[in-house]
């Protein structure tokens, strides 16, 4: 099975002065068709630099960075946005759907930028479509200031999605919703996920990457820890019975 993200030997350095920032330093990852991925750090832990290397954004110091096995870590600006558009779904942290325009033309709107021409039905039943699979179909005719924070976010997601692109990047997705909100909203990943999209979520709560599948750390530019979240959440369950039996036994 070919990787949908084949990053080798990643390094990412940014000249400020008469110093070197070493952002990314030798970061090697597969993610695979189908995969539901969390990348975490703290703050100047290369994350953000990470992440604009994989939406094509940014590339790379040297290594390479195979997209859908094509490699794109030597492409120039205009090649990076076409492989960006045709490749990837981005959801930000910000909604940024155009405030004048309905929920279904926000989600027509990538449609305009492939370079494969569209049909103008077609567009109109894929963002139908789109924001059904989003659990918003009967909010399609409203306008942003409509709908409340985590339905415009269904919406971001649902624009994400209509390119059908093989990679579905997320940064901080539910950072400006509130926590019943972000948990309706990671439901949705998680359902997409289901139904075969492979996602990349850029986040600092570990709340939310509990609801991935697996989770990598960066520190300093380099992976600490990648590992299956479920594994991970067994950890703390034994650690946590582990603690709740030593003080049992202290208080027997």
């Amino acid at each position: 099975m070919n990787s949908v993200i084949k990053l080798a030997d990643i390094h990412k350095t940014y000249r400020t002065g008469e110093v070197d920032v070493h952002a990314v330093r030798g970061v090697s990852l597969d993610i695979l068709p189908g995969e539901f991925v969390a990348i975490m750090g703290s703050s100047g832990s290369g994350k953000s630099t990470l992440m604009n290397m994989i939406g094509c954004l940014d590339r790379p110091t040297s290594g390479n960075y195979f997209l859908d096995s094509i490699d794109v870590s030597t492409l120039d600006r205009d090649a990076r946005a076409e492989i960006r558009n045709d490749k990837i779904g981005f959801v930000f942290q910000g909604f940024n759907l155009l405030s004048r325009t309905t929920a279904q033309e926000n989600v027509e709107m990538p449609m305009l930028y492939n370079h494969q021409r569209i049909p103008s039905a077609e567009q109109k039943e894929r963002a139908k479509k789109a924001l059904e699979l989003c659990g918003l179909g009967s909010r399609a005719d409203h306008k942003p200031n409509q709908l409340s924070g985590g339905q415009q976010q269904r919406v971001a997601i649902a624009r994400a999605l209509v390119n059908r692109p093989a990679l579905l990047l997320a940064d901080e997705p539910t950072g400006n919703l509130d926590s019943q909100t972000s948990i309706e909203i990671m439901g949705v990943f998680q359902k997409l996920n289901e139904q075969g999209s492979t996602i990349v979520m850029v986040t600092h709560e570990l709340d939310v990457a509990r609801y991935t599948k697996r989770m990598i750390i960066l520190r300093d530019g380099k992976i600490r820890t990648d590992e299956k979240v479920a594994d991970r959440l067994n950890a703390e369950n034994e650690l946590k019975n582990l603690r709740l039996a030593q003080e049992a036994v202290k208080l027997a």
